[in-house]
This record gives structure tokens, sequence and C-alpha cells, in this order.
């Protein structure tokens, strides 16, 4: 069993930044591909960024330029650095695990989910 621990959200301003924090259980990095999605009130869930064990990463068009996706193996902790922040970025962001080397995107390809951290981003 994998669990995942998200922190980091909170409230900030447009232009500013935040970090998200994943910690997970177990050899999840050793194995699992990772990735960030997130769920703005009455949206459907977006992915955002996704790492793979070897290291690549993969951003979502909204991300790319601004976002950055760290994994640290040491830590089994991945980070989501946020950068330039705009008020379309509020949303509670989740972190996912998955087996599969394909579907980065596909929120439905990924076996774990951590409960969520919320973020406003304020004008």
């Amino acid at each position: 069993q994998v669990q995942l621990v998200e922190s980091g959200g909170g409230l900030v301003q447009a232009g500013g930044s935040l970090r998200l924090s994943c910690a997970a259980s177990g050899r999840t990095f050793s194995t699992y591909a990772m990735g960030w999605f997130r769920q703005a009130p009455g949206k459907e869930r977006e992915f955002v960024a996704t790492s793979w064990s070897s290291g690549s990463t993969y951003y979502a068009d909204s991300a790319k330029g601004r976002f950055t996706i760290v994994r640290d193996a040491a830590k089994n902790t991945m980070y989501l650095q946020m950068n330039r922040l705009k008020p379309e970025d509020t949303a509670v962001y989740y972190c996912a695990a998955r087996r599969s080397a394909v579907g980065a995107a596909t929120p439905q390809l990924y076996e774990y989910w951590g409960q969520g951290t919320r973020i406003t981003v304020s004008t």
C-alpha cells in the first residue's frame, strides 16, 4: 500500500510562489511514476505535471515555464515549485502515483492519491 501526503498549500497573491510537497511511503520512488493534478471548484480534475522514476518530466501547457516538478528519492518526497502564480491556478492540488509508464495525463491510470492541498491565488 502506498500513502501520499501533500502539504504546502495556502493563500498567495498573484505573481507569488509556493512549493508543494508530497511525502510518499514505501518504495514508491523506485517503481512508480508520480504526478500532480489539480481540481478547481466545478471543474474536472486536471493534469499538471508528471515525473518518471528516471527523472524525466512532462508538463501541461498551463504549467510549462512556471512550475517545476522535482523528486527527492532519498526523502521519498516529490515537490512542485510553482512560480508566477495566477488566479486561475486556484484549486486543490493532488499528488498521485502510477505504475504505468504511459498515460501521464490520465487520472484513471493512477493507483494512489493524496488527500489534496488547497491553493488560493488572489488578485
